[in-house]
């Protein structure tokens, strides 16, 4: 099964997940860290993404999840059809998940994704060499943007 992707940037991350949860039914986020936020559901099939990492708020971009390889390829396939170019990565870690991935630009300019996800991981993709899991003895600060995020948005 595919699941649209939608990642917004946000101003108030608090604010946000108190409108975007009562929009959807009074359902919480599936996923909830300091600086991140996501819900995946079913109803619409959604995979929705709110966070704090971007300068500005608004569409940060859009995009679909798939579950298989196959659907991966699948997808992968659409966007060579469409004609743009599209940059893969493999284990790509952002969004507090490791994913293999795809990313394009449409003719707007607005970024889309395609990706399946691996695993979890306890943080967003940026790590410090210090970096070590969040504890309440020490408090982490708002991480940057992922590498991911940065170099394709060079490219524009």
């Amino acid at each position: 099964m595919k699941r649209m992707h939608i990642h917004v940037s946000v101003e108030d991350l608090a604010e946000s997940i108190r409108f975007y949860s009562a929009m959807f039914g009074g359902i919480e986020p599936t996923v909830r860290k300091h600086n991140y936020c996501k819900w995946e559901l079913t109803d619409p099939a959604v995979n929705f993404a709110i966070s704090q990492r971007l300068a500005r708020s608004g569409i940060d971009h859009f995009g679909i999840q798939v579950e298989t390889e196959e659907e991966l390829t699948e997808m992968r396939n659409r966007f060579a059809l469409a004609e743009t170019a599209a940059e893969d990565e493999a284990a790509a870690q952002c969004g507090y998940a490791v994913s293999d991935k795809s990313w394009t630009v449409d003719p707007q300019g607005v970024a889309w994704e395609t990706f399946r996800t691996r695993e979890q991981a306890w943080h967003d993709g940026v790590v410090d060499a210090d970096d070590e899991p969040p504890s309440p003895n020490k408090p982490r600060h708002a991480a940057p943007q992922s590498a991911v995020t940065l170099a394709f948005r060079r490219r524009r």
